[in-house]
C-alpha cells in the first residue's frame, strides 16, 4: 500500500487547479489542500512560511501564475511578482519542509523559430513578457530548489476558467463567420490530463527525478486547425476562416511553432499522454451538458 499525501495547490481557482480539485473528489487516499490568492499570498513570503509551518506537506503543486500574455506587456512588475519571485519563494519553503515541488511553465520559454518539437534541453528565447518571466520562474525554482520538477505545458484548455475553447464555443453561437489563426502551430493540453499525469508522478513512491519535463497532448495543430474541430464537435454553422498573425496583430509576439517533445516525460515517469482529439471531445461534451 502507498503512503499517504499530503498535497498543497496553490492557483487552486484557475483551470488546473480546478481540475485538482475534481480529481481531489474521487482520491480517497490523499490529503489534498486548495489555496487561490485570497487563502494564501504566494508573494508574500512569511505568508508561505507561516502556512508552510502548520502543515506537513509531502507535494506542493504550484498552479498559480499571472498568464495574461497581452496585458504582462504593461503589467511587467506584477508578472514577475507571481511567475518568477513566488515559485522561487515557494520552491524555498518546500526545500525547508522537505516538500516535493512541482511548478508548471509554459511553451512561451521558447521563441518559435523551431520545426521540430522542442526538446527539455533546448535553448530558451522568450519573445513576451510572460514568457521572460515564466522562465525567470524556473531559473528562481531551481536556484533555490534543485530537487523540483518543472512541467512546460502548452495551450492549456478546460471546461473551467477562461480559454480558447470556451471563447470559441462563445463567438461560434454569437456570429456568422469568425477568423482564427492559421500560421501559429503548436499542441493543446486538455488541464484534466495534465493533472492525471501531475497525480501520476507523485503518486509513485519511487524516487522522483527531478528537473524540466514537458507535457502536451498529442498532435501538432494550428489555432485554425482546433477551431475547426470545436465546430465540427458542436455540429455549428459558423464559418471559420483561417488567417495569418500579421493580420490579427496584438501587444505580445507569439511563437510561430511551439511544440513540445513529451518522450521524456513519457519514459522517466509512464505517463501516458491521449490524443488531442479525444481530449476536446471529452471536454466539450462537458460543456454541453
Amino acid at each position: 500500500m502507498r503512503n499517504k499525501k499530503n498535497i498543497l495547490v496553490t492557483g487552486a481557482n484557475g483551470q488546473l487547479g480546478t481540475e485538482f480539485r475534481k480529481l481531489a473528489e474521487k482520491n480517497t487516499t490523499d490529503a489534498f489542500f486548495f489555496v487561490g490568492k485570497d487563502e494564501l499570498s504566494i508573494t508574500n513570503t512569511a505568508a508561505i512560511e507561516n502556512y508552510f509551518s502548520k502543515h506537513s506537506f509531502t507535494h506542493c503543486i504550484n498552479c498559480a501564475a499571472y498568464t495574461a500574455v497581452d496585458k504582462a506587456e504593461t503589467e511587467k512588475e506584477l508578472a514577475y511578482d507571481v511567475n518568477a519571485k513566488a515559485a522561487g519563494y515557494l520552491a524555498a519553503v518546500c526545500k525547508k519542509y522537505h516538500t516535493q515541488f512541482i511548478h508548471v511553465s509554459t511553451d512561451y520559454v521558447f521563441d518559435g523559430n523551431g520545426i521540430v518539437p522542442y526538446k527539455e534541453s533546448d535553448q530558451t528565447n522568450p519573445m513576451g513578457i510572460y514568457g521572460a518571466s515564466k522562465l525567470k520562474g524556473e531559473t528562481e525554482v531551481f536556484k533555490n530548489n534543485d530537487q523540483s520538477i518543472v512541467l512546460r505545458t502548452s495551450w492549456v484548455y478546460s471546461s473551467y476558467g477562461k480559454n480558447f475553447v470556451k471563447t470559441m464555443l462563445r463567438l461560434m453561437k454569437e456570429k456568422e463567420s469568425i477568423g482564427v489563426v492559421n500560421d501559429q502551430y503548436g499542441s493543446p493540453t486538455y488541464a484534466a490530463d495534465l493533472a492525471e499525469a501531475i497525480l501520476t508522478i507523485i503518486s509513485s513512491n519511487n524516487e522522483i527525478t527531478p528537473g524540466i519535463y514537458n507535457y502536451c497532448n498529442e498532435g501538432i495543430i494550428s489555432w485554425y486547425d482546433f477551431a475547426l474541430e470545436i465546430k465540427k464537435l458542436t455540429n455549428s454553422n459558423c464559418i471559420v476562416n483561417p488567417i495569418d498573425t500579421a493580420s490579427y496583430p496584438t501587444p505580445a509576439k507569439r511563437p510561430h511553432y511551439s511544440v513540445l517533445d513529451t518522450k521524456k516525460i513519457q519514459q522517466t515517469f509512464n505517463v501516458s499522454i491521449p490524443a488531442w482529439k479525444d481530449s476536446l471531445k471529452k471536454c466539450v461534451a462537458l460543456l454541453q451538458q
